[in-house]
């Protein structure tokens, strides 16, 4: 795969464009986790200077119960960072993940296909505390996928409704990447994963889903020499060698928050646990 075919027919508005030749941190998948996510952004402030730039992963909804706190802390974080002198608002980049593409096909549940089907897969997949943090009930989600169309538009709309009542939810929620690469091209952030054998442009929906392919993945995905990710989806073995780093340490189910700094050729400079 050449340079060209990587960047070729991508949208700007999917991806974000780092600097390349200097360090980068990266933040794995919070899945409302807010408690870890305060602790790992106070050991965090230590350690960012201006001249750092810094990715959120993607997967903040879902999961852990406390999805408003967690987003809440997100935007105050950045905030704080883009405040300092000599950073700017594009050191700052958040990845859309697989909670967030859910949570942005419930908000159009009514144009589905058996919209109660999939609303019971939803929820098997972690989108049941995100309708709760934001004050709708899953119940009456599925007896409104019962009921037809418009009682579905009911639910939905007092969905987005609520959500508005949350400064820089919305926003933030629509600003997300599908993923975002230095522009020396030595390093891929992505969320869950890529197809390997499809250029960067081609993607799609592989970024927050990701496949057995990518898990076994021995050889660099020309032309990065890294790519890093913030989701483990289940059947993910984590260590698919030196071309992978996986940052998913469990946050929201259980586990530590985890974030990296990367040097400008892709070596691990330093990891932080929230």
């Amino acid at each position: 795969m050449t340079e060209a075919q990587t960047t070729a027919a991508v949208p700007e508005s999917n991806l974000a464009v780092l600097r390349g030749g200097g360090r980068v941190w990266a933040i794995g998948a919070i899945h409302g986790d807010a408690a870890r996510l305060r602790v790992l952004h106070g050991r965090l402030k230590s350690q960012l200077v201006p001249g750092d730039q810094l990715v959120y992963l993607g997967g903040y909804l879902g999961c852990g119960s406390a999805v408003v706190a967690a987003i809440d802390e997100i935007l105050l974080f950045r905030r704080a960072f883009i405040a300092q002198p000599g950073v700017a608002v594009e050191d700052v980049v958040f990845l859309r993940g697989a909670q967030e593409e859910i949570w942005q096909k419930l908000l159009q549940l009514q144009f589905a296909v058996g919209p109660a089907d999939v609303l019971r897969w939803m929820l098997d997949r972690g989108v049941g505390p995100t309708i709760a943090a934001y004050g709708g009930s899953a119940d009456e989600g599925l007896l409104a996928a019962e009921q037809g169309v418009l009682a579905l538009t009911r639910w939905t709309g007092g969905l987005r409704q609520a959500i508005r009542q949350f400064d820089g939810h919305t926003t933030l929620l629509a600003c997300l990447k599908h993923a975002a690469y230095t522009d020396d091209h030595q390093l891929l952030f992505v969320h869950a994963g890529i197809d390997p054998a499809r250029p960067l442009g081609a993607q799609r929906d592989h970024f927050w889903w990701g496949l057995p392919a990518f898990e076994a993945l021995e050889t660099a995905y020309l032309p990065f020499r890294l790519v890093v990710r913030g989701y483990l989806p289940a059947g993910g073995n984590g260590a698919p060698g030196r071309p992978v780093a996986t940052l998913d340490g469990g946050a929201g189910r259980g586990g530590p928050l985890i974030a990296a700094c990367f040097g400008p050729d892709g070596d691990i400079l330093q990891v932080i646990e929230g």
